[in-house]
C-alpha cells in the first residue's frame, strides 16, 4: 500500500450487503469508489440468513442475481412462527413479491463474497484485510479515512463521502465521538451456527418464541441448516457462555424447536455477538459522514427483514448522493426524509412484535389471535415491509 494521497468521491467502510450494494450503485453511477473491508472473504457472518423475495428485486438491479442464484441456496415458501407451546401460524413469502415468490436461505459467507466480486467487476477499488485506525477531519468536515493495510503499512484515504457500514459495532460513528466508546451493557447475546438433521417442514423458515428470546432455522446451501437465535445476556451468563447448552436448556423450551432438533449435529463453529441495542442510530452522525445498513438501525431479526433493511437503507442513500453529488446538505436532507418515509412505521411495528415475542404468554396471544385470520395475518406481516416510500 503506497503512502500517495488517495481521492475517491465515496470511501465506505463494511462490505456487508448495505456497504457493498452501496458501493455497486455509485459505481454504476459513474462515481469512483473505495470499499472497506477488515475481514478477508469469504467469511462467516452471524446472520438468520434469510433473504426475503423484496431483495430479490435489489440483486436484480444490482446486476448480481445471476451469481446468487448459482450459489445453491434454498427456496423458502414461507415462514412458520411457534409460540413457546408448539402453535404455530403461517406467513407465505409470497405475501411479499408476486404470486409464487419465494424467499431464499443462503449464507452470509456465499452471499457477500458474490456482492464484493461484483463491487469489483464493477470499478469498485476493494481492501480486504485492512483496517480503518482513524477518521480524517478538516474544518469540522470528515474528509476521509485513516487505513492500515495487511502489509501493516498505513494511508491516509480522502473521499468527498465517507460511509460508516459496519454494522452493530457503528465503528467509524465511535471513533468520531470518543464518548460513546463506553459501551452500554448488553442485555441480548446472539448465536448462529450451522447444522445437519434438522427436521423442519420442506420449504419453511421456523422462527420459535421462548422466554427472554426468540430464534430461528431455515436449510440453506449444502444441505445444512442455518440456526440463528437470541438469549438474554442474564441466561447465557448462568450457562457460562455454552451456546449448545443455551440451544438446549433455553431455545428448546419452545415445543417445536426440540422436535425440529431432536437429533441435530452441529457443523460449524459457534458464533455469537452481544446486542446493545435495538432501533434507530444517527444517519448522519458528523458533515461528510452518513450510516447505512445495521450502522443506521438495527431492526429485530424475528421480522426476517434485517438484510431487506440494508439493501433498501443503501438504495436510499445512494439515490440521494447521485442526485445531489457535491452538496453533502442536501444529501443528507434527502436521506433522512426519504429514510424516516420508508423505515419509521415499519420500526415502531417490529419493536412491537419483538416484545411479544420474547414474553411466552403474548407469543401465545398473538399467535392464536393471527391464526384466526388470513387477512389480518397478512396485513400485519407486510406492515413489517412495506411503507410510504415507494420504489425501495
Amino acid at each position: 500500500m503506497s503512502g500517495d494521497k488517495k481521492i475517491y468521491d465515496a470511501a465506505i467502510v463494511g462490505a456487508g450487503p448495505a456497504g457493498s450494494s452501496l458501493a455497486i450503485r455509485l459505481a454504476m453511477a459513474g462515481m469512483s469508489v473505495l470499499l472497506v473491508e477488515q475481514k478477508r472473504f469469504p467469511r462467516e457472518k452471524l446472520c438468520g440468513e434469510f433473504i426475503s423475495p423484496e431483495c430479490l428485486i435489489h440483486f436484480a438491479e444490482l446486476g448480481v442475481m445471476p451469481d446468487i442464484a448459482a450459489a445453491g441456496g434454498s427456496d423458502l415458501a414461507e415462514t412458520l412462527f411457534f409460540a413457546r407451546n408448539g402453535k404455530g401460524v403461517s406467513v407465505k413469502s409470497e405475501w411479499f413479491g408476486s404470486t409464487d415468490s419465494m424467499a431464499l436461505g443462503l449464507s452470509r459467507a456465499e452471499m457477500d463474497e458474490r456482492l464484493i466480486e461484483h463491487a469489483r467487476a464493477s470499478g469498485v477499488e476493494v481492501l480486504e484485510e485492512t483496517n480503518v485506525i482513524g477518521l480524517l477531519l478538516a474544518n469540522r468536515r470528515v474528509s476521509g479515512i485513516r487505513i492500515r493495510g495487511r502489509d501493516a503499512d498505513e494511508a491516509e484515504i480522502y473521499a468527498a463521502l465517507t460511509v460508516d457500514a459496519t454494522g452493530r459495532s457503528r465503528s467509524l460513528v465511535r471513533r468520531l465521538d470518543r464518548s460513546i466508546q463506553e459501551k452500554r451493557a448488553a442485555k441480548f447475546v446472539a448465536f448462529k451456527t450451522h447444522l445437519s438433521h434438522a427436521n423442519l417442514k420442506p420449504g419453511a423458515c421456523e422462527i420459535y418464541a421462548y422466554r427472554g428470546g426468540y430464534g430461528g432455522c431455515n436449510r440453506v446451501e449444502n444441505d445444512l441448516y442455518n440456526l440463528c437465535f437470541i438469549a438474554s445476556a442474564e441466561d447465557t451468563k448462568r450457562m457460562d457462555s455454552d451456546p449448545e447448552r443455551v440451544m438446549r436448556e433455553i431455545v428448546f423450551t419452545n415445543e417445536r424447536a426440540a422436535e425440529a432438533m431432536s437429533a441435530v449435529q452441529v457443523v460449524k463453529p459457534w458464533l455469537a455477538v452481544p446486542i446493545e441495542r435495538f432501533g434507530r442510530g444517527e444517519l448522519v452522525p458528523a458533515n461528510g459522514l452518513l450510516t447505512v445498513g445495521d450502522s443506521a438501525a438495527f431492526i429485530d431479526p424475528f421480522t426476517g427483514s434485517g438484510m431487506l433493511l440494508a439493501l433498501e437503507s443503501s438504495k436510499i442513500a445512494s439515490n440521494a448522493i447521485i442526485k445531489y453529488r457535491d452538496d453533502f446538505a442536501q444529501i443528507a436532507a434527502d436521506y433522512r426524509k426519504h429514510y424516516a418515509l420508508a423505515f419509521g412505521r415499519r420500526l415502531r411495528i417490529c419493536s412491537i412484535l419483538r416484545y411479544a415475542a420474547f414474553v411466552p404468554f403474548l407469543a401465545e396471544a398473538t399467535i392464536s389471535i393471527l391464526g384466526t385470520s388470513l387477512r389480518l395475518r397478512r396485513s400485519v406481516a407486510r406492515a413489517t415491509r412495506f411503507s410510504a416510500e415507494p420504489g425501495v
